[in-house]
């Protein structure tokens, strides 16, 4: 599933217009990004809670010439699945 095919089902469950669905999609994910930019962690009780964690600075290698480079530090995202996601997923 694809964000579209995503509003798609959105429209269709709630009896929304595309647009509408678009609209609440994109409103969520803005929301959980700009929460996560914060340093903040968005919780979704039964679905999973999203952090982020700072990733140091490494050496890293080039695959083809096998040189040294240096990675920068940056954040990433986490995901962890909550109880019911998984229940529903096995």
């Amino acid at each position: 599933m694809n964000k579209g095919d995503l509003i798609n089902k959105l429209a269709e469950d709630a009896n929304l217009t595309k647009n509408q669905a678009t609209d609440a999609v994109n409103s969520v994910l803005n929301s959980i990004s700009d929460t996560l930019k914060d340093g903040k962690k968005v919780s979704l009780v039964g679905f999973g809670t999203f952090s982020t964690s700072m990733r140091n600075a490494r050496t890293g290698r080039n695959p083809q010439t096998g040189a040294a480079i240096e990675i920068p530090a940056k954040n990433v995202v986490k995901f962890k699945a909550g109880k019911d996601l998984v229940d529903n997923v096995n």
